[in-house]
């Protein structure tokens, strides 16, 4: 049996950043919501009372599952997470049926309106459903949480609270001690709130000088030095940053014009070996070969449909996580944006041009300093800002990711994870692919836009067959 080991409370900045503000007051447009659907499929009923327990517990390592969004009255600082002081987990923890047969088909219809839901925002942004009568005598759990809480790579720390490496492993599901960095803290009036926002204003242009300052002093030795060098790299990040925030009007789908507020859930699994295989015949990843099927699937749907395209505009999150932030369960990531082919004929071909893109992408010089460029941008008024990148998030064909996971069997409170349904958001484009890797399996989460996605049968089969003939690639 594995030995329990101590919790460690994950950390997590009392603000939200730049990026984070911008994402959650983009949301005025219920179309651009950032709602993160996880699924898990269970081989059994897990132990009600150690899952309860469990969760409780994660609610104190995790202090973020515990706090709602305040915005101070006067907006002079980025949103703030404060302590919820009517937390009841019976609002977070619930437990329901499938209709019917119980499918997964049917689990998918379920879990459907449920992501359409907008949060309750003055409550902590996440749920946790247990959903019983899955055939065969399994069970589901569904995780609903808000991306401004933690993007994917955090969600599974997060999520590390409520699994376990075997059927009867030992972990401790006693309550922890509620302390002094625990405990609840008095509700501030909405003064405090206007003079804690002030003082963070304070600090933060404070920090900026000096940030700017010392770069400044940074950079006139590095010009003295090397004058052609530091002009070449401030050159190349500008272009860069100009790349990255390139604007657009419309799609480059001519038939996945339309967005709403509504979901519909696929789901795919692929095994990790053979899409690792495919990646690696050609000199590339298992993520160049993953995002090539993706990108084959939407060229036959096309096709299919009688609008045949060459290329589609894809976002892509670059996971930014290291150094100070490394430790970080939030959102450590930048949303690249760019074209993809998917017109390539040759899958082969097609996973080598795409993984040459996928890694220039990650190397652009400005997403290290996305934070900064977005809060800059945050002091333009607010009605501008959302307008501006509202729109950019509408003209996404599609968004692919992809979340590493355990490599491992887990359990869930004495039940067996059979696999794990990843559905990402939306927020804007017309589908979103996503992958979890979980015990050399790839599961793949597809939620598309009925409004763009007219046909989401023949868009799931074309799909699965993007992804077998990426699969036919040998070395």
């Amino acid at each position: 049996m594995a030995e329990s080991k101590p919790p460690h409370v994950m950390h997590f900045d009392d603000r939200m950043s730049a990026a984070d503000a911008l994402m959650w007051h983009l949301e005025s447009d219920p179309i651009l919501r950032s709602t993160i659907l996880s699924t898990w499929i269970l081989d059994r009923m897990p132990d009600l009372s150690r899952l309860e327990a469990k969760a409780e517990r994660a609610t104190r390592i995790i202090p973020r599952l515990r706090q709602r969004v305040v915005v101070d009255p006067l907006g002079l600082a980025p949103p703030k997470w404060e302590d919820d002081p009517h937390f009841d987990m019976r609002f977070h923890f619930r437990r329901s049926a499938l209709p019917g047969p119980g499918s997964i088909r049917d689990l998918l219809d379920l879990a459907e309106p449920m992501a359409m839901q907008a949060f309750d925002k003055d409550r902590p942004l996440w749920e946790l459903h247990l959903i019983e009568g899955l055939e065969g005598g399994r069970c589901a759990v569904i995780m609903k949480l808000h991306h401004a809480i933690s993007d994917g790579v955090g969600l599974v720390k997060m999520t590390e609270c409520l699994v376990e490496r075997g059927p009867e492993d030992q972990v401790d599901v006693a309550p922890l001690p509620v302390g002094e960095d625990t405990a609840p803290k008095a509700e501030p009036s909405a003064w405090d709130r206007v003079g804690d926002a002030l003082a963070y204003r304070l600090r933060d242009r404070a920090d900026k000088w000096r940030r700017f300052g010392a770069g400044i002093a940074s950079n006139a030795v590095s010009t003295l030095s090397h004058p052609i060098d530091t002009a070449s790299e401030i050159g190349r990040t500008l272009a860069s940053a100009g790349r990255v925030l390139a604007p657009a009007s419309e799609p480059l789908s001519p038939i996945m014009l339309e967005r709403s507020t509504a979901v519909r859930f696929e789901y795919l699994r692929i095994p990790l070996a053979e899409l690792k295989r495919a990646g690696k015949a050609v000199g590339g990843s298992v993520n160049d070969a993953f995002v090539a099927g993706v990108a084959g699937g939407l060229a036959r749907y096309h096709a299919a449909l009688g609008a045949p395209v060459e290329s589609l505009r894809m976002l892509m999150p670059v996971n930014v996580r290291g150094g100070e932030k490394a430790d970080h369960a939030g959102n450590q990531f930048a949303p690249a944006r760019f074209e993809v082919p998917v017109g390539i004929e040759s899958p082969a071909a097609r996973i080598r041009e795409i993984g040459k893109l996928c890694r220039e992408q990650r190397d652009e010089p400005a997403l290290p300093w996305i934070e900064e460029i977005t809060s800059l941008l945050g002091a333009l008024p607010p009605a501008l800002t959302n307008g501006l990148f509202g729109a950019m998030q509408k003209t996404t064909d599609f968004t692919t990711s992809n979340v590493r996971g355990p490599r491992h069997t887990t359990w869930m409170s004495g039940a067996r994870v059979e696999g794990f349904m990843p559905f990402g958001p939306l927020a804007g484009a017309g589908a979103n692919v996503t992958v979890f890797s979980y015990d050399g399996v790839m599961h793949v989460g597809i939620n598309m836009d009925p409004a763009a996605v007219s046909e989401p049968k023949l868009f799931l089969e074309c799909l699965e067959k993007g992804f077998e003939e990426v699969l036919t690639v040998v070395e």
